[in-house]
């Protein structure tokens, strides 16, 4: 049991590392080839803090254990919202978010509807995972598109701008981040699956419910650091930027990936708890900033409860499903 604990603390460093170094790595190398601030915020964070998600649910659904894969996608759904705009909010109260903030959230409420349709059917398929995959290149095209006839909306430029803090004086330190947090993302991905599943095998808990916990809020980790850097920098937009984006992301190009690549088999918990429970936090986003000025303390300590609620849900009741 130490054994495999320390393999998980291991992966959730490298997780850690590798998503920040991939992605400042990037960031700069896009920035050095002339890419505006809007696609490298759109595409390459939003590909880059979504990639300890897709790394850890390929190599899950490689090794024989499709309810990590699934788990890890909609645990950090549910994570993102409950956990990190509840840290975010119990930190400083968000406010002042942009327009499209509310068109992004309404997207990435209907995308969870979508994962809601598709668990109940017996599995998900590779049609499926390449539609999802389609969906995405659409969303994508149409976002940039969006962006560039309203420039008064910055989201997605200010999701490119929360990465710049740490200048990189020498050219080659870029592209050293960026190889260097892809290997650390695949040994840390690796080390995270195995040792979960060692100690989930142990305890005698489902896979599942060490997907959507342990292992989702382990991949989650690029979203909350800098869900609480732009906080307290009263960056509200990148940290709403960055949660919705990361959800619209898990969804259709990390699950879309996973299926391609090996179709997942969908037990029944998944029908009857997880997603809907996801599809819940999607829902509470959504409401909030469409009908308040703010997420107040209040509701950022509301998350919190709930989302704790939930992980004692999971390892009590859940733990029959």
């Amino acid at each position: 049991m130490i054994q495999d604990l320390f393999l998980v603390a291991a992966g959730l460093v490298l997780l850690f590392l590798g998503g920040e170094g991939l992605v400042r790595g990037s960031v700069a190398i896009a920035e050095r080839l002339g890419l505006s601030k809007l696609l490298i915020g759109l595409v390459i964070v939003g590909f880059g803090t979504s990639t300890p998600e897709l790394l850890v649910s390929v190599d899950a659904a490689l090794n024989g254990v499709p309810e990590i894969a699934l788990g890890n996608v909609v645990g950090s759904n549910t994570a993102n919202v409950l956990l990190i705009v509840g840290v975010a909010a119990v930190l400083l109260p968000i406010a002042g978010w942009e327009r499209t903030a509310v068109r992004e959230a309404l997207v990435a409420t209907l995308v969870a509807l979508v994962l809601v349709g598709l668990v109940h059917g017996a599995a998900i398929t590779r049609f499926e995972g390449l539609a999802m995959l389609v969906v995405l290149a659409a969303y994508l095209g149409s976002s940039y598109w969006l962006e560039t006839r309203r420039p008064d909306d910055q989201t997605f430029v200010h999701e490119a701008e929360a990465f710049e803090d740490i200048p990189l004086p020498r050219p080659w330190l870029a592209p050293l981040l960026a190889l260097g947090g892809i290997v650390a993302l695949v040994f840390g991905a690796d080390l995270l699956v195995e040792g979960s599943v060692n100690i989930a095998r142990s305890l005698g808990v489902p896979d599942a419910v060490i997907g959507l916990s342990l292992v989702a809020v382990g991949t989650s980790l690029p979203e909350l650091a800098t869900a609480i850097i732009a906080a307290i920098r009263r960056h509200s937009d990148v940290v709403l930027g960055n949660v919705i984006g990361s959800n619209i992301f898990n969804v259709l190009a990390i699950l879309g990936t996973t299926v391609v690549i090996r179709p997942i088999v969908v037990s029944d918990r998944f029908r009857t708890i997880d997603t809907p429970v996801m599809l819940g936090a999607s829902l509470l986003l959504l409401v909030l900033l469409f009908s308040a000025s703010r997420i107040s303390r209040l509701w950022g300590a509301v998350m919190l409860v709930a989302y704790a609620a939930y992980m004692a849900f999971l390892f009590t009741n859940g733990m029959a499903g």
